[in-house]
Parts: C-alpha cells; sequence; structure tokens
C-alpha cells in the first residue's frame, strides 16, 4: 500500500459519531478496527458490536459502559500519560452504551471475530507493565488486552508510551506470514498522542516484499498509521515530547498470539 493509503492524519476518518473510525473495508483488510468517541459531559454513544469483539479503554476521563444485563463503571484517567487505565470488554452481536458524566474521549478497539465470549472488566491493577528496551530505546509497555494477559477471541491490544527523545518499536519487526511457532500473520493500527503542544513523531513502515507497505510519517496527536504488511519501525519521539501510541491487532489465525520477526539488519547492538 502506498504512504497516502497508510497515514490516517487527525480528521481523516472523521465522521458524525467518531474522530476517528477506522474499519476494515477503510483498511483494506478483513479484522482490525479502531474507533474514537468524544462525549460532552453527560454525553452517551451507543454502539452495536456486529460481527466483532471490542475493548472500551479511556483514553481521558471515566465512563459507564452498558452491555445486556451487565454494567462496567470505568474510573478511566486523566489522559494516557497519566498511567494505566481500567477497560471494558464487549462481546460480538450485542448492543452497548456508553455514559460519562464528566466527558471524556474513548477507545474503542475491535476485531473480527467467531466466538462470543462473556462481557467483562478489566481492572487497572491487573494491566501488565514492563519496561522494553534501556537507554534511549527504553519504553513502557502497557499490556492490557496482550494475548498472554486478557482473553479475547482474535483482538489483541497494548499501549505504549515512548519517552521524548527515545525510539521504540525498535528493532523493526514484522507480523505478516503465517509460519507456526515463529511469526503470527496480524493486521495491525497505531494510534498516536504526543504529550504537549506542538510535539510530533516519526513511524516508519518499510517492505518486507516486493511492492509491500512503505511509509514514513510525521506523526501528531489523533493520527493512525496502518501496518497490513512490513517491518515496521522505529517509532520516534521527539525530544522533549513524550509519545504514546495503542496498538490495535488481529489476524487470521485460529490462534491468539503475538510471534513476530525481528529484521535481521537491525538486531546488531539492540539493548
Amino acid at each position: 500500500m502506498t504512504q497516502n493509503e497508510l497515514y490516517v492524519p487527525k480528521g481523516a476518518s472523521t465522521n458524525a459519531q467518531y474522530t476517528v473510525d477506522i474499519d476494515p473495508k477503510r483498511a483494506g483488510w478483513t479484522h482490525s478496527s479502531l474507533r474514537i468517541v468524544e462525549l460532552a459531559a453527560g454525553g452517551t454513544h451507543t454502539f452495536t458490536s456486529g460481527d466483532s469483539e471490542w475493548i472500551v479503554l479511556p483514553l481521558e476521563g471515566g465512563c459507564t459502559v452498558r452491555t445486556g444485563t451487565e454494567e462496567f463503571q470505568l474510573l478511566g484517567r486523566e489522559s494516557v500519560f497519566a498511567g494505566v487505565s481500567d477497560f471494558a470488554y464487549v462481546p460480538r452481536d450485542a448492543q452497548a452504551s456508553i455514559a460519562s458524566g464528566a466527558g471524556g474521549r474513548f477507545a474503542l478497539a475491535g476485531a473480527k471475530c467467531e466466538r462470543r465470549l462473556p462481557a467483562r472488566y478489566g481492572p487497572a491493577p491487573e494491566v501488565p507493565v514492563e519496561d522494553r528496551g534501556s537507554g534511549t530505546q527504553l519504553r513502557h509497555v502497557r499490556n492490557f488486552a496482550s494475548a498472554d494477559a486478557f482473553d479475547c477471541d482474535k483482538l489483541i491490544a497494548v499501549e505504549v508510551v515512548t519517552p521524548g527523545g527515545n525510539w521504540s518499536s525498535y528493532p523493526p519487526h514484522k507480523h505478516d506470514e503465517h509460519r507456526p511457532g515463529v511469526e503470527a500473520e496480524l493486521e495491525e493500527i497505531y494510534y498516536f498522542e504526543i504529550d504537549g503542544p506542538n510535539g510530533f513523531g516519526y513511524q516508519r513502515v518499510s517492505p518486507s516484499r516486493e511492492g509491500g507497505s512503505d511509509v514514513l510519517a510525521e506523526v501528531r496527536s489523533g493520527d493512525a498509521v496502518l501496518v497490513p504488511d512490513g517491518w515496521h519501525g522505529p517509532s520516534v519521539a521527539q525530544p522533549g515530547h513524550d509519545m504514546y501510541y495503542l496498538n490495535v491487532m488481529a489476524g487470521p489465525g485460529e490462534t491468539r498470539e503475538w510471534r513476530i520477526c525481528f529484521h535481521p539488519d537491525h538486531t546488531e547492538g539492540y539493548r
């Protein structure tokens, strides 16, 4: 895919309901979706999950999520840079609503799936957090819906905060082939927010095959980058401005797993 198809600047996928709305049709793939909804104080948003499972993740503010007979109070957070948030899982074939007394912004990370799992609450204290890399390659990973942290049918989702001046998504890696035990085929969305006014970062996706995905994008808050295939990384944060991204992944594999292959030309010296 071309740079114009892979880079989704803020506002490019906005509609009457969502400030970001990336579904399989928009992305040109089969599974992964991302929506961002903004609610004013006292606002409510209702949606039908359809053939996909969804996680409602507060980016800013708290909310109440209702689906079927379940109701989940999400405390949320002041911003994505303030720490881990609690979240709610909405199964496929369900009606759901998000209501916020004080208002806020909420991500809906989704994946087309087959099994209908129960609606559940994800407590913030149970989210595994890890520091990955060191020095200028250090980043903080919040594995709230990684394959081994929270049960979904297809959806994998994590958050990463990269300190200003650092690189993450490094070494460049890929997951665009089905190779059992080695690599899983996963479509991926990067959604970015930058701490502070006028902050920016860079995201690279390079071809892993002839004619494959190729993009170098300057990203700002509200931008997204699609990764249907290819080596992705590095993600580079402007000095003085921490960079956040939400990764949403899913694919056609029978098993839900995150298996990646590192670029052989960029592993030397990795810490």
